[in-house]
């Protein structure tokens, strides 16, 4: 936790707007209140170093490593540290970009693998209003007249409706799987601890 000493010391415009949206998201997806996801300084408990498989390589492994220990509800506290920016004529390796980039990437497929329900429980929500906009004024129109005219926006909404019953189907499926993972991850370190 840089305890505001990084939003002081830090001269780079992107970088700061960049740490905050991915600390929102992250404590948006876990209903968590981490307040610096993006800090390199860490220590970690054994259970954590033997269970954490590095699947990124790079920057965004700060957010993988963030989001296992909050999807398996290992503790995680933060400490404030002083944060001072890079001497002068020193040069950081990141690219606030790419690596911002790279980042959101790792959050959407961690987000999609940690929390499916939520994940593909959204998508499904837009088809399905998707689905109401077309679909409303056909219905209108059928409890006005008792005839359909608008037949294409009809197989339309019918379609984007369907889509959006597929992915609550496959938001349920995956929630079921995803907690069953936790319960097994839980399982497996109170055996050998």
């Amino acid at each position: 936790l840089s305890n505001g000493t990084y939003h002081q010391e830090n001269k780079r415009n992107f970088h700061g707007f960049g740490n905050k949206l991915i600390q929102t998201l992250v404590n948006w997806i876990f209903k968590s209140k981490i307040n610096d996801i993006m800090t390199g300084y860490r220590v970690f408990s054994k259970t954590f170093v033997k269970n954490f498989p590095i699947l990124s390589e790079g920057f965004q492994i700060e957010t993988e490593m963030t989001m296992f220990a909050l999807n398996h509800r290992l503790r995680v506290k933060e400490f404030p540290i002083t944060y001072r920016d890079r001497p002068e004529g020193s040069f950081s390796k990141l690219n606030t970009f790419k690596d911002g980039y790279r980042v959101l990437s790792i959050l959407s497929a961690l987000f999609k693998h940690t929390r499916p329900f939520l994940f593909f429980g959204l998508i499904s929500l837009v088809f399905l209003t998707a689905s109401l906009f077309v679909g409303v004024p056909v219905i209108l129109e059928f409890l006005k007249t008792h005839y359909i005219t608008l037949v294409p926006s009809a197989i339309l909404a019918s379609g984007l409706a369907t889509v959006a019953f597929l992915f609550f189907v496959v938001a349920l499926i995956l929630d079921t799987m995803a907690y069953n993972s936790r319960i097994d991850f839980e399982y497996k370190i109170n055996i050998f601890m």
